[in-house]
């Protein structure tokens, strides 16, 4: 009775993380079976279950090739419509660029920069830490 309601609910719940995170195909599949940017957005998945209003990402687009950022980065989109607070931690600064409303820069553990994506991408201090040519500020706000 009430152990299988539950059960049901959990797997309704799971069913519907994994289509969320485009991973509804795989959803019978052993974690140990999907590949990097899959486990990743499995990962994800497990955080979305639980229904979180804040959400922490540190370094999720790490490891992954272009197509699989571009990917993960439309599912942190579609995460943000849905009203969900998303705090990134990440090094993939031309990603952070499309789906930040916010950006704070840290250089060696000290905010050197903070402010919208194209304020901070256009800062000095930011373009020397870690893009070391401005025009590549240009290219990260253009990507």
């Amino acid at each position: 009775g009430r152990e299988a309601a539950s059960l049901s609910r959990a797997r309704r719940v799971a069913d519907e993380v994994l289509s969320f995170v485009g991973l509804d195909a795989r959803g019978d599949q052993p974690a140990s079976s999907l590949n990097l940017a899959q486990k990743k957005r499995l990962e994800l998945a497990r955080a979305l279950a639980s229904r979180p209003r804040l959400l922490l990402l540190d370094e999720v687009l790490a490891g992954l090739n272009q197509a699989e950022i571009a990917e993960m980065v439309q599912v942190v989109l579609k995460i943000r419509e849905q009203g969900v607070t998303i705090l990134i931690i990440e090094h993939v600064m031309q990603a952070l660029m499309h789906v930040s409303d916010r950006v704070v820069v840290l250089d060696h553990g000290q905010e050197i920069a903070a402010g919208t994506p194209d304020g901070v991408a256009a800062n000095p201090r930011v373009i020397e830490a870690y893009l070391g040519d401005p025009r590549l500020a240009e290219q990260l706000l253009a990507g």
